[in-house]
């Protein structure tokens, strides 16, 4: 029992209030319960974040402070919350059967108070199928937590919450979970790579912002480049480095989006939602960006390419080459790269079939992008990682100037490095990346593109290609066909070992006959009785 007691005490909050809320689910389906735990963990955050400063204010009455002005919120980047919406009003009230329809008015009440939040929260807590006392079960439970002080967001304590919340969510869902969920390594090695220091960042399928989410947390690691670099404005917060452009076609997702950036004090208002999607409506038709970074839905046969035969977005450097209308993948490459600016660079996840396929049309659009100098590396990921697929991914990473006087002159090399056999099991189902890995395939990719880096081929791992060794494979892509065996591999003498299974089989072929023969001659001495 001791040895229990203190694996309990240790267990981090985010995982102690999973297991806490996950209960209280009871029958509920995990795509609507995330929306009202989220939602709760979302408003604790915020009125915590205004407590805090109410209470300074109330310090500061008799200088003239008004705890009740909006602006003095406002001024400090801290959401103003209505007295029936705080969360001492809501948490006294959990126990009463109105609870539901008051914390569905407190969260119009905050978007109405204020504007960047409005038609982003969740108003599902009355619904009759949600149990009243499960739900005021689940607010005393998060009342137990301190997420919106300054204390704990220096700690960052609701972002793990909100992240773990949305990855057990997601793999509690399946495959309708994983559609608005990347897996958090992933995300991590794409922002590594790319290693967006400042810019415009933009994911045009952007689901719950955890690309942007990531590049903020890598600008907040490297605070060092920017001393190492002479920059001025060292006093800028991280999020004032970049700006984020996104959009997202399913409206629940955008709005988990907008809490997940807002907790962070990310300006989303680029964030937008239509539910035609970035293809029939592109919400930033003008936008250059310096860096893409997306998760695409894989192989989207559903993406009305019949409609957009004309686009403007179909010609990669000039040259018209329009992607097939039963298979997106091809689209969603050539968006990404209308959007680069002249110097931009892209990460994003699709399928493994990309690196190979010559349907209608897809195989010319391969070749044009390695001919012209797009393509920087390719990435063959391990199986598993996708919660909502089995299907294959690889990572593409393009770039619009291989010449960029920031990096080294590569414009002839395509960098390939096979990770299918990195990683680990979380589960049966689920495999994930480690820290180690993310900086092994990370540090490879810097090596080679950086002017001082130190970069080696390792057969079975990694290999740089021209151009013309790419186009003698037939522009296939697939890191496999360059890297070659691991060394160890490599060394096995195929004479001796073919020599070895032929011994080997005629062993067997002896053996098999000499059992056959003596099961013969002891069938012989058998005398049947007469008549039968």
């Amino acid at each position: 029992m001791a040895k229990t007691a203190k694996t309990e005490q240790e267990e981090p909050l985010k995982v102690k209030l999973w297991k806490a809320a996950d209960k209280l689910r009871k029958n509920m389906d995990a795509a609507e319960y995330k929306h009202v735990a989220l939602g709760l963990i979302f408003l604790k955050y915020i009125s915590d974040a205004f407590v805090e400063q109410y209470e300074k204010l109330v310090a500061l009455k008799s200088e003239g402070a008004d705890p009740e002005d909006k602006n003095e919120y406002i001024a400090e980047k801290v959401f103003f919350v209505p007295v029936t919406a705080r969360w001492a009003y809501i948490q006294g009230r959990a126990s009463q059967p109105t609870i539901g329809k008051d914390i569905d008015d407190a969260m119009d009440a905050i978007e109405k108070d204020n504007p960047s939040l409005r038609g982003v929260l969740p108003k599902v807590f009355a619904q009759e199928k949600l149990d009243k006392a499960s739900l005021g079960g689940l607010v005393n439970l998060v009342g137990s937590a301190t997420l919106g002080t300054k204390e704990a967001q220096s700690k960052d304590l609701l972002g793990q919450v909100f992240e773990y919340f949305l990855g057990e969510f997601a793999l509690a869902e399946g495959k309708k979970g994983g559609q608005f969920y990347t897996p958090q390594s992933v995300v991590k090695l794409l922002v590594e790579m790319l290693e967006p220091y400042e810019g415009r960042v933009f994911d045009p399928c952007c689901g719950s912002g955890g690309m942007f989410v990531q590049s903020e947390k890598f600008i907040n690691k490297h605070q060092d480049h920017y001393k190492k670099k002479g920059k001025t404005g060292l006093s800028l917060k991280p999020t004032d480095r970049i700006s984020i452009y996104g959009q997202e076609s399913n409206q629940t997702t955008w709005r988990l989006a907008k809490m997940n950036l807002s907790i962070r004090g990310i300006d989303s208002s680029n964030v937008k939602w239509n539910n035609e999607g970035s293809f029939l409506n592109d919400a930033h038709k003008d936008l250059k960006a310096d860096y893409i970074i997306a998760n695409p839905p894989f192989n989207d046969s559903d993406w009305s390419g019949e409609l957009l035969r004309d686009d403007a977005r179909w010609k990669v450097l000039g040259e018209k080459l329009t992607p097939p209308t039963g298979n997106a993948n091809y689209a969603w490459i050539q968006h990404f790269l209308f959007h680069l600016a002249p110097t931009g660079q892209a990460g994003f996840v699709l399928s493994k079939g990309s690196l190979t396929t010559n349907t209608t049309g897809e195989g010319e659009i391969r070749k044009a992008l390695v001919e012209k100098g797009l393509v920087d590396c390719i990435v063959n990921l391990p199986t598993k990682l996708f919660l909502n697929t089995q299907i294959p991914a690889c990572l593409w990473f393009l770039s619009r100037n291989k010449t960029n006087v920031s990096f080294r002159k590569r414009e002839n090399e395509i960098l390939f490095i096979d990770a299918r056999n990195m990683g680990f099991l979380i589960n049966r189902k689920n495999r994930d990346l480690s820290e180690e890995d993310i900086a092994l395939i990370t540090g490879t990719y810097h090596n080679w593109r950086n002017p001082n880096g130190n970069y080696e081929d390792v057969a079975g791992f990694c290999k740089v290609a021209t151009i013309e060794e790419v186009a003698k494979l037939n522009y296939v892509l697939t890191p496999g066909r360059y890297v070659g065996l691991a060394d160890e591999e490599d060394d096995f003498d195929f004479v001796e070992r073919f020599a070895s299974l032929k011994t080997e089989l005629e062993k067997q072929i002896a053996e098999e006959a000499a059992l056959n023969k003596k099961i013969a001659e002891n069938l012989a001495k058998i005398k049947l009785p007469p008549n039968g």
